[in-house]
């Protein structure tokens, strides 16, 4: 299978690069796989997990929403946050959870409340992208 150069970069370092055969990427219109030669486009990307497989092996990247561009035979995926999906703590991840929870319950004004609400959601859709990238 023909191949082409692809780099995930985070605002610490570059965490990817290299040739790859196909990535697998979680679009905020629904997943979309890139190939060598594919067309060239810019896609915003939500929480999930992006897939990169490369000379028969595939990693899966847990990733926190971000930008994709497509160019000619290369993708650059730059996103807040970037965790290979056997690297991610889980059970860390409910912690973080269930004190939110009692956070917003405990929220004294409205500003703080959707705040942690926000922050809430963040995390449940985090969760569910490593429940179905699990799999």
């Amino acid at each position: 299978m023909p191949s082409f150069h692809f780099d995930l970069v985070s605002p610490e370092r570059l965490l990817f690069s290299g040739a790859v055969e196909q990535v697998v990427v979680p679009g905020t219109e629904g997943e979309f796989g890139v190939l060598a030669g594919h067309a060239p486009f810019v896609s915003m990307l939500k929480i999930g997990v992006l897939s990169i497989m490369e000379n028969g092996t595939t990693q899966r990247v847990v990733i926190d929403g971000g930008f994709a561009e497509v160019a000619a035979d290369k993708l650059t995926v730059l996103t807040e946050f970037a965790q290979r999906v056997e690297d991610f703590d889980a059970s860390q991840l409910a912690v973080q959870i269930k004190n939110t929870e009692e956070d917003v319950a405990d929220a004294s004004d409205d500003v703080q409340r959707d705040k942690l609400r926000q922050k809430l959601e963040h995390l449940r859709a985090l969760q569910t992208a490593l429940g179905a990238g699990s799999a």
